[in-house]
């Protein structure tokens, strides 16, 4: 793409060369500068959806989510210089990856002046989208408990149910009144019958959160959490189970109980 005949029109030399990515320094691509041989990490504000590296002589993964690690073939001798394109769930990112020295340094954030937008129908809420709504719920002073729980001197609330867009936020907390560190093995969410006894054989239907705002593997006396979940219905027979359960070898497992009726009833959250 560098030897494009000069006979086009202007315009259709800048279309062509923003469609393949060709002409780096001329497209105002921000220049990054690839340290030597060491390893070019690009942090991500959200989970990274996808990448494409132009040129061979580089090698990338994705060490975590919101991280592409980059560097140099070992078995390339010389490098100059490539586009790195970058999407998250939202957006889009394109940078001039050139050759620097041993002083460039290691680590780019991608910010938001870098970004494209990306409308994507149907893709939901990022991660972050979803984070700032939980971050925002948690800071409010729960201000009653739409259901209620206790045994082995424990005590689980749903404080609030809310809705936005395609998704249930459940605000959960919970009060540990032992001694006891409360470790915990797992926090699962089921749609099963209202009536379960501990002899009958049901199926029941596990959800999956799509986001949870706190990764807290223990508690000594409180715990509250937001917890995301795609919006769902199920027959007025059925509830969706909040089990909360310990590691062994103390095993206390609590369950808070939710109608479809609560559900229906959540507090909408203004867009």
């Amino acid at each position: 793409m560098k030897n494009i005949p000069s006979f086009l029109p202007c315009f259709l030399s800048l279309a062509m060369l923003f469609f393949f990515f060709g002409a780096s320094a001329q497209s105002g691509l921000r220049t990054v500068q690839l340290p030597g041989h060491a390893t070019l990490h690009f942090v991500s504000p959200e989970p990274i959806q996808y990448v494409d590296i132009s040129t061979k002589h580089l090698q990338g993964d994705l060490p975590i989510k919101n991280v592409l690690r980059l560097r140099v073939r070992d078995s390339v001798p010389v490098f100059e210089e490539a586009v790195i394109t970058i999407a998250g769930e939202k957006f889009m990112a394109q940078f001039r990856v050139v050759k620097g020295d041993g002083t460039a340094p290691a680590q780019v954030c991608i910010e938001p002046v870098d970004m494209k937008p990306l409308d994507i129908s149907g893709i939901g809420l990022s991660q972050n989208q979803l984070r700032r709504i939980a971050l925002d719920l948690i800071s409010r002073r729960p201000s009653g408990a739409v259901e209620r729980a206790g045994a082995f001197s424990l005590k689980g609330k749903v404080n609030s149910i809310y809705a936005f867009d395609d998704y249930i936020f459940l605000d959960l907390s919970y009060r540990n009144k032992t001694n006891l560190r409360y470790a915990v093995e797992d926090l699962r969410f089921k749609i099963d019958d209202q009536k379960v006894t501990k002899a009958s054989n049901v199926q029941s239907l596990e959800l999956k959160p799509v986001f949870t705002l706190l990764q807290v593997p223990a508690f000594e006396k409180s715990y509250r959490n937001i917890i995301v979940l795609k919006k769902m219905s199920f027959p007025g027979n059925k509830v969706l189970h909040i089990e909360l359960s310990e590691q062994q070898p103390s095993g206390r497992t609590l369950s808070l109980g939710i109608s479809y009726q609560e559900i229906l009833h959540a507090d909408p959250l203004p867009n």
